[in-house]
C-alpha cells in the first residue's frame, strides 16, 4: 500500500443502531476527498463480525457473503440485503433484522491502482457501526440512534465559555462593591481625622487649656510671711531664730502692702 499522503476519509453518520428483531435498518457512512490518483478505481466494501467490540477482518461481509465475491448487482445477493450509494455516502440496508445480524459493521473506501495485470490498493480509509438488535415488540418497529460524545470535546469548551460571560457580566457589579467598600474606609478615616481636629482644637488632648489661660496668683508679704512648712517639715521665713526670719513685730523690710507676683522664677531663687 502507498504511503502518500491520505486523500480519502470515511465517516459513519452513527456509530450505533438498536432495532427490534424485524425491523428493516439502513446504515450509513459519508465519504469525503478524491482518489489519490485519476486513473484509480474506488470501490465500497462492508465487512462484518458478530462481535462487536473486535475489528472487522478477513472478507465475511453482512449476512456473510464473501466480500470480493461475483455478485451482480443487489438481485444476486442474500434477501433482504442491499448495497447503495451516491456521490457523498454508501449504506448497506438490512431487512427483516433477525439476532443473527447483531455485531459489527465496518465501512470502507478501496482505492485501487490499476496495474498491468493486477490492481493494487493505495488507500483503504474506513469506519465501523454497531447494530444490537433487540426481542420483538408489538410496538414501533423504528430503529434508534446513538451517538457518544467524544471524550474532551464540546462541553469542557462549553464550560470554559459559559465561565467567561458570567466573569464578564459580574464584573461591573464587583467592581461597584470593591468602590463602595474603599469610599466607605476613606469616609471613616475622614471622621476619625475630623473628630481628632475638633479635639485638638477645643483643647482634649491638653487638658491644661480645658480651663483658659492660667491666671497669675498674688499674695501679699504678710501672706508670705505667714507660717508655711516645707516638704522636710521645717518652717520656711517665720521659724524664730532663723537667719532669714524677720523680727516677730516691728517694721519689716519689706512694705507690707506691696504685692509681689508669685512668678516662676521667684519661686526658684
Amino acid at each position: 500500500m502507498s504511503r502518500a499522503h491520505p486523500t480519502l476519509s470515511v465517516l459513519a453518520t452513527h456509530l450505533n443502531y438498536i432495532c427490534p428483531e424485524g425491523a428493516t435498518v439502513q446504515m450509513v457512512c459519508a465519504q469525503k476527498g478524491a482518489a489519490l490518483h485519476h486513473s484509480d478505481v474506488l470501490k465500497h466494501a462492508w465487512l462484518y463480525t458478530p462481535h462487536r467490540e473486535q475489528q472487522c477482518t478477513g472478507r465475511t461481509g453482512p449476512r456473510h457473503i464473501i466480500v470480493g465475491g461475483h455478485y451482480h448487482g443487489n438481485h444476486s445477493l442474500p434477501a433482504g440485503l442491499k448495497f447503495g450509494s451516491s456521490e457523498l455516502n454508501f449504506w448497506v440496508v438490512l431487512q427483516n433484522l433477525t439476532h443473527a445480524d447483531q455485531g459489527r459493521y465496518c465501512c470502507m473506501v478501496l482505492d485501487i491502482e490499476k496495474g498491468h495485470k493486477h490492481g493494487t490498493i493505495v488507500q483503504r480509509p474506513h469506519s465501523h457501526i454497531t447494530l444490537q438488535v433487540t426481542p420483538r415488540s408489538h410496538g414501533s418497529q423504528n430503529c434508534t440512534v446513538q451517538d457518544p460524545s467524544p471524550t474532551g470535546g464540546f462541553a469542557p469548551v462549553a464550560g470554559a465559555i459559559a465561565a467567561f460571560i458570567l466573569t464578564l457580566l459580574f464584573l461591573p457589579l464587583i467592581m461597584v462593591l470593591v468602590y463602595k467598600q474603599r469610599q466607605s474606609s476613606h469616609s471613616s478615616r475622614r471622621a476619625q481625622e475630623l473628630v481628632r481636629m475638633d479635639s485638638e482644637a477645643l483643647g482634649h488632648e491638653n487638658p491644661v487649656f480645658l480651663g483658659g489661660s492660667p491666671q497669675i496668683k498674688t499674695r501679699t508679704v504678710s501672706q508670705i510671711m505667714t507660717r508655711q512648712s516645707s516638704e522636710t517639715g521645717r518652717h520656711l521665713l517665720s521659724e524664730p531664730g532663723t537667719p532669714l526670719s524677720p523680727p516677730a513685730h516691728g517694721d519689716v523690710f519689706f512694705p507690707i502692702e506691696d504685692t509681689i507676683f508669685e512668678t516662676q522664677d521667684f519661686m526658684q531663687v
